[in-house]
């Protein structure tokens, strides 16, 4: 076969392979952001959220701790979280303020939403904010594999700083539903919210979110 033949050939195979990486990354985009936009539009119309979750904590030393309760979404800010087992404990925001409650510490730690570090706030930050793409600098489809078969899951790097490095957002394709919420923190150490039994627009009065602390209860603030 002559070099006339072969140059011509090769430049041609790989303009080809070039074309269609091209065409690949331009799908990915495009599937990107048609799931950053849905995600948006759709808790952009929920006012309320309520659902079991299930708490796993892995340290960097790979010791694991899992927790179970329900929560209670409100927008703007509002949230409650109590948990049910191993132990009783109750986190609840007003918006303005964040109460920690543990009935066996008989004590509740008062934090000001602005400045906490708990690890329940950007929960109320993901579903009171309505554009994904101005507060992470960085979104990207996650290669790890979801936590149920068919899910997609996000990797979302915050502009700012914040107690968080990373956000993992576990999502059904079609119906955008959040199933599971990860963050990463700067020591590695992981917490994923595993949701179950999720409902949206649910009553949530006020009064679910205005603690009042138990007679003799000191409040202390933290």
């Amino acid at each position: 076969m002559s070099q006339l033949f072969i140059r011509p050939a090769i430049l041609l195979a790989f303009l080809f392979l070039n074309a269609l990486a091209v065409s690949a990354q331009s799908m990915a985009k495009a599937e990107l952001d048609r799931a950053i936009n849905a995600l948006e539009a759709k808790y952009n119309k929920i006012s309320s959220l309520s659902a079991d979750f299930t708490q796993v904590h892995v340290s960097r030393d790979q010791r694991e701790r899992r927790e179970n309760g329900r929560m209670l979404l409100k927008k703007p800010g509002k949230m409650k979280w109590d948990y049910t087992a191993p132990e009783e404990k109750h986190f609840i925001s007003d918006g303005k303020w964040l109460y920690e409650y543990i009935p066996a510490e008989k004590a509740v730690t008062r934090s000001s939403i602005k400045e906490t570090g708990d690890m329940r706030a950007p929960f109320a930050f993901l579903l009171g904010q309505g554009k994904l793409r101005s507060e992470f600098r960085r979104i990207e489809f996650s290669d790890e594999s979801p936590v149920k078969a068919g899910n997609k899951v996000l990797r979302m790097l915050p502009k700012s700083l914040q107690d968080f490095e990373e956000l993992r957002v576990e999502f059904d394709p079609f119906s955008f539903q959040i199933e599971r919420l990860s963050l990463i923190e700067p020591d590695r150490d992981r917490s994923d919210f595993i949701f179950s039994n999720m409902r949206e627009n649910v009553s949530a009065p006020s009064a679910e979110f205005a603690f009042k602390a138990p007679p003799g209860v000191e409040v202390r603030d933290n």
